[in-house]
C-alpha cells in the first residue's frame, strides 16, 4: 500500500495547515488539517488489505489475423469466506493497457469478464501480467499486486485470397537424394530411419525395429511433390515501412495458400531467417508465426541470402517479394536454380513485364499484387 500523488499532496497540505494554525492561532486551519489527515488515514485503512482472489486469463484465440477480433476472458474467484470489495484489474497488451472494473465478489464465487485486445498491428504481443489494484473513493491511496502469467497473442499478417503455384523439378531417389533432405511425401521409399514423434504408425518397419531394438519407420518421398520458396526482402531501402507491411501480407497469403494445398514450402528473408515445412495446417501456422515477427534489418544485407546461392540446385518455384526498384543482376543466380522465378514488387509502379526469364509483377499494394499474381499463374 502507498499513497498516490493526490494523497501525498493532501498529507503535506494538512501538515502545513496545522503548522499555520498553531503558529497563527487559527482554529480553522487546525480543523482543516484534521480533516485532511483523517481522510488520508481512512484511505489507508480502506486499501491496506489486498484482494483475496485468484485470477485466470484466457485468450480466444491466441492467434488472430490482423484486424480480426481477439478477446481476453478474465475469471476472478473469491478464495475467502467473506465478500471481496470492488477493485480494478489492469492488463497490458503490448504498449496498450486495459482496465476492468471488478464488482463485489461473494464468498467462494466466480465472476467472468471479457475485453478486446489490440489487433491493429502485426506482431507477437505480450499480454500481462495482470495488476490488481484497490483504491479509496478519493484516490488518496492504492494497493496493487501483480498476478497471473504472461500470455502471448500472435497477430498474424492479413491474408488475401490468392492462387498457389505448382512447379517442380522431379528428382528420383535412385538418381540421387533430393536437395531438400526433409522433403517427405507419399509412395516412393527412400530410407529406413528412427521413429520421431508425429510419424505415421502405419509406416513402422517391424523387421528393422526388431533388428535395431528401437522403433524404425519407412521414409517415403514423392519426387514430384510441388515445392515453393518465398524470399521476403527485409531491406529498408527498397521497402519503406508501409510497403514492407504489404510485402509481408503478400508472402503470408502465398505461403498460406500453398501450405494448405499440401505443397512443401520454404520461407527465407534477406535478414537470414530460414524456415521449411511440409504442407498442412501446422506448416501454415509456422509460416504465419515467422512472418508475425519479421522485421526490417538496418544493416546493408544483400537481397539473396547465402542459403539461396550455395549448395545443390533446389528446383521448384521461387517468389521474391521486394520493392519496385531493383537490379536484375541480383536475381541472376536464381534463374539456373529454380524452374520458375517470379518477382513481386510493391510500390507506386504498376504493370507486368518478363525480365531475364523471370516474371515480374509490380503493384501498389498487397491486394493488387495478389490479384495480378493469381491472374498470371492462373
Amino acid at each position: 500500500m502507498r499513497l498516490t500523488g493526490r494523497g501525498v499532496s493532501v498529507l503535506v497540505a494538512s501538515i502545513v495547515a496545522y503548522v499555520i494554525g498553531e503558529w497563527a492561532g487559527y482554529p480553522f486551519f487546525r480543523a482543516l488539517a484534521g480533516l485532511g489527515a483523517g481522510a488520508v488515514i481512512a484511505a489507508t485503512a480502506l486499501t491496506v488489505r489486498q484482494p483475496q482472489v485468484s485470477v485466470r486469463r484466457e485468450l480466444s484465440p491466441d492467434r488472430v489475423e490482423r484486424g480480426r477480433p481477439a478477446l481476453a476472458t478474465l475469471r476472478v474467484r473469491n478464495t475467502s469466506k467473506r465478500w471481496q470489495p470492488a477493485f480494478a484489474a489492469h492488463d497490458s497488451a503490448g504498449e496498450e493497457r486495459q482496465q476492468v472494473r471488478i464488482r463485489r465478489v461473494g464468498p467462494d464465487s466466480e465472476a467472468t469478464y471479457r475485453y478486446e485486445l489490440p489487433t491493429s498491428r502485426r506482431g507477437r504481443i505480450a499480454v500481462g501480467p495482470l495488476t490488481l489494484e484497490r483504491r479509496d473513493p478519493l484516490g488518496l491511496a492504492r494497493n496493487s499486486v501483480a498476478t497471473g502469467e504472461v500470455a502471448t497473442l500472435w497477430v498474424h499478417p492479413k491474408r488475401h485470397p490468392t492462387r498457389t503455384v505448382v512447379a517442380g523439378r522431379p528428382r528420383h531417389h535412385h538418381i540421387g537424394r533430393t536437395a531438400d533432405d526433409s522433403l517427405r511425401g507419399s509412395a516412393d521409399l527412400r530410407d529406413i530411419r528412427p521413429y520421431v514423434v508425429g510419424d505415421e504408425v502405419r509406416h513402422l518397419h517391424w523387421k528393422a525395429t526388431a533388428r535395431t531394438g528401437q522403433l524404425m519407420v519407412r521414409d517415403y518421398v514423392d519426387p514430384d511433390q510441388p515445392r515453393l520458396t518465398v524470399l521476403l526482402d527485409t531491406r529498408p531501402e527498397p521497402l519503406p515501412e508501409a510497403p514492407f507491411e504489404d510485402a509481408v501480407e503478400v508472402a503470408a497469403s502465398i505461403l498460406f495458400a500453398a501450405s494448405m494445398a499440401g505443397h512443401r514450402c520454404r520461407l527465407l528473408t534477406s535478414a537470414g531467417a530460414d524456415l521449411a515445412a511440409p504442407g498442412g495446417a501446422l506448416a501454415s501456422r509456422q509460416f504465419l508465426d515467422e512472418l508475425c515477427i519479421a522485421k526490417q534489418s538496418n544493416d546493408r544485407a544483400a537481397l539473396l541470402p547465402p542459403a539461396l546461392t550455395s549448395g545443390a540446385s533446389s528446383g521448384g518455384a521461387i517468389v521474391v517479394v521486394t520493392g519496385v526498384r531493383g537490379t536484375a543482376g541480383d536475381l541472376a543466380p536464381l534463374l539456373v536454380r529454380y524452374s520458375s522465378v517470379t518477382v513481386l514488387g510493391i510500390g507506386p509502379v504498376r504493370g507486368v513485364a518478363p525480365i531475364l526469364g523471370a516474371r515480374v509483377i509490380l503493384a501498389g499494394d498487397a491486394t493488387e499484387a495478389l490479384q495480378q499474381w493469381s491472374g498470371v499463374i492462373g
